[in-house]
């Protein structure tokens, strides 16, 4: 039985969201109304049933306005981005706020109905560096393709999709060894294009699941989430 108790969660939601600003009038993503709840508080709230206890926020845009949201949260600090550094920049800035040693980072405005349990023991068995959530890729090609040897081992990394290709797409969740850090440079940087391709020869692996990744990434994307996500208490 895995314990996530001490496991420190990483939540990175300080993008802007230009795509979506034509349906949220300047509200920053994360904050986006799913039936009555901003969405990242239904993502902490289905964490919490896994038992994480200790949230860290890596906000940028409109930063005031998740803080003044969360503020009175015991289970939440924030790591505060003055300009936008991109998912690793974030990531990184947030390293002084990690206590654990393993620890989870995940994207904050997307969803996954995973069991965080099956996640953390295939991360343990495999003695992996980082574990990276997969999901079937799209079929729209807007997205990277992530693919695996036999083992589950991350064999190479592709920028985008195409007919020739076969894989899988990132999720934006991640089981990381906190050593992680040491291969993070300062300033802006991506985890999925300038990080992970660095680091697939270091004990990496994907975990591959079946269930729908939800995303608030476009006003089409939102408007789906509205219809398809139920967070359990």
């Amino acid at each position: 039985m895995s314990d996530l108790t001490n496991i420190d969660v990483v939540i990175l939601c300080g993008g802007k969201g230009e795509r979506l600003q034509s349906v949220l009038a300047d509200k920053p993503k994360v904050l986006a109304d799913i039936n009555g709840k901003p969405f990242l508080d239904l993502l902490i709230t289905n964490l919490k049933r896994f038992s994480f206890k200790r949230f860290i926020l890596s906000v940028g845009y409109k930063r005031e306005e998740v803080i003044e949201y969360f503020k009175d949260r015991e289970d939440i600090v924030f790591s505060e981005e003055e300009s936008a550094l991109g998912t690793g920049g974030g990531l990184k800035k947030a390293e002084k706020l990690v206590t654990s040693d393993l620890f989870l980072a995940i994207n904050g405005d997307s969803f996954c109905d995973l069991d965080f349990n099956k996640v953390f023991n295939f991360h343990q068995s495999k003695k992996a560096f980082t574990t990276l959530v997969l999901v079937k890729a799209r079929e729209s090609g807007d997205c990277g393709i992530v693919t695996l040897d036999d083992f589950g081992q991350i064999k190479d990394f592709s920028e985008r999709a195409d007919s020739q290709k076969q894989g899988f797409m990132n999720a934006g969740i991640y089981f990381m060894e906190k050593t992680i850090f040491s291969y993070m440079p300062k300033g802006i940087f991506s985890l999925e294009y300038d990080l992970f391709p660095k680091l697939k020869n270091k004990n990496c692996f994907g975990y591959v699941t079946e269930q729908q990744l939800v995303d608030i990434g476009t006003p089409e994307r939102y408007e789906q989430a509205k219809k398809s996500l139920v967070v359990k208490n």
